[in-house]
């Protein structure tokens, strides 16, 4: 069974989303085998979004990130991944299809509600980030 890592991002948290992801999740047979709510500073969202550094949006993705409490995941199923991805739509919910999250509920590009891995190598980073072994059942 493939892992991946899902974030409830702190516009979906404000507008009372989490059951909602989560249901949509389930629905689709991705089992929740570890799930955390934290508030990330700055400085760790610059470490967990690190690889987009050098890019445009970095900043404004930290404060975003940064700017109240995420709701982390571990999913769990067979091509966890892609479905999930599937279920959370493109990033801009300009282009994503109707019925995912992001065309339901995102207003613009960075402040999207969810974020998902986007291959097994991040899923396997982006998990150990927020989850010790220990706390994924």
């Amino acid at each position: 069974m493939e892992k991946t890592l899902s974030i409830v991002k702190p516009d979906g948290v404000r507008k009372g989303l989490i059951g909602e992801v989560i249901r949509r999740f389930e629905n689709a047979g991705l089992r929740v085998v570890a799930l955390r709510r934290v508030m990330l500073g700055k400085r760790e969202a610059e470490a967990f979004y690190e690889v987009h550094k050098e890019k445009g949006f970095y900043q404004s993705l930290t404060d975003f990130m940064s700017s109240g409490p995420v709701v982390a995941m571990v999913l769990e199923g067979e091509d966890a991944i892609q479905r999930t991805r599937q279920i959370m739509g493109a990033t801009n919910p300009k282009d994503a299809d109707p019925g995912t999250i992001r065309a339901d509920f995102a207003e613009e590009v960075e402040q999207n509600i969810v974020h998902g891995s986007d291959s097994p190598e991040n899923a396997a980073i982006e998990i150990a980030f927020f989850f010790s072994q220990r706390e994924i059942q």
